[in-house]
């Protein structure tokens, strides 16, 4: 109830709305960013689907559990957007044109879904805090049509330049594989010689467990960044980290045997970090959606696995490989290994390495 002052009505003022709790805002923010990235809300059945892009159910199944995304086995269940059906008509669209074999089309969604899935958690890593906040800010001020607005913001600023980004990114990794000998023109499989590589650190497990979350965090990042700067230095790529481990390739033994020294080096300069163990090994690798495989792959791990704490041991025939002018070597005795050929390694060496500071 009013009542009048001076012309004007006072009274109680508008109560301002409660804010969501955070599990009802994530859910109305996980809404909002289907609506705004996927091309609507999930309205389509497998079948629809199925019927859409010109596939059968069964098919639609398998190449959206490839890339890595969940199928409701419920029947009837509508979990596909406009965007996902579009998606699910370029892979029929890439197949049918002959640039991917039919047999090899789960293959290759398996391997496109686990890099992009890596990337998007990499960049929401970086991004998410900042968006939770800022929506958190804005909600209790915000109408849905407010709240939908401020979304449709954040992605556009976000994706927008990221879409560019990626795409540049892998254009030039494109013209980047093409200049190794591993990647060719080719009909079936077919291996070609390769350095295969494998640097971990030292101590890894026990480490963790008298660390924090942060120091964690530090030392991995420090892992990735170092290793990755040596590696491509010297003509070689990543093949993938996993933990406290690199595997990595090159096409020249000498550029194999300069990174695993760098890398030893570039760790025993800090104090701060585990020591290093690397194995490497010369031979013929299949190269399969982005991997190798072999035994070459094998024995570089068994190596890698042998290797004293701060030391690099190569196999026979990559020591071969070495110009004893610039690389020194040394035979150890054979080694015993389990599932694995004797095999005598040697022991890398250099004189410019860094000591340790204690």
């Amino acid at each position: 109830m009013f009542c009048a002052s001076a012309g004007k009505d006072v009274g109680v003022s508008s109560p301002q709305p409660e804010p969501l709790p955070e599990s009802e805002l994530l859910a109305a923010v996980q809404t909002e960013l289907e609506r705004s990235l996927l091309g609507g809300p999930r309205r389509y059945t497998v079948e629809q689907v199925a019927a859409m892009s010109g596939m059968d159910a069964p098919r639609v199944r398998r190449l959206w559990q490839a890339l890595g995304f969940t199928v409701d086995p419920a029947p009837g269940a509508r979990m596909f957007t406009d965007g996902d059906v579009g998606a699910l008509r370029d892979i029929a669209a890439i197949v049918e044109s002959g640039a991917i074999d039919h047999s090899l089309e789960l293959s290759a969604a398996r391997s496109l879904g686990q890099s992009v899935s890596r990337l998007a958690e990499w960049e929401l890593t970086l991004f998410n805090s900042h968006m939770f906040a800022r929506l958190v800010e804005a909600h209790a001020d915000s109408s849905p049509a407010q709240m939908r607005g401020i979304i449709d913001d954040l992605v556009r600023g976000m994706s927008t330049r990221a879409e560019s980004l990626q795409s540049y990114v892998w254009r030039r990794h494109i013209v980047a594989n093409t200049e190794r000998n591993i990647v060719r023109p080719q009909s079936g499989a077919v291996t070609h010689d390769v350095v295969v590589g494998f640097a971990d650190m030292v101590g890894y497990t026990q480490l963790t467990r008298r660390i924090d979350a942060n120091e964690l965090d530090e030392l991995l990042e420090y892992f990735e960044s170092a290793v990755t700067a040596v590696i491509s230095s010297h003509h070689g790529w990543v093949i993938k980290t996993v933990g406290d481990e690199v595997m990595f390739a090159a096409d020249s033994p000498a550029d194999a045997a300069r990174i695993a020294i760098d890398l030893q080096e570039e760790f025993s300069a800090s104090k701060n970090t585990p020591d290093l163990r690397v194995g490497m090994a010369w031979g013929p690798a299949l190269a399969r959606f982005g991997d190798l495989f072999g035994s070459v792959v094998n024995n570089a791990a068994r190596l890698t696995g042998a290797a004293r704490p701060g030391t690099i041991l190569l196999d026979e025939k990559l020591a071969a490989e070495l110009d004893p002018d610039e690389f020194r070597t040394q035979p150890l005795r054979r080694l015993r290994v389990k599932d694995f050929r004797r095999s005598r390694p040697y022991v890398l060496r250099t004189d410019q390495r860094s000591s340790r500071r204690r």
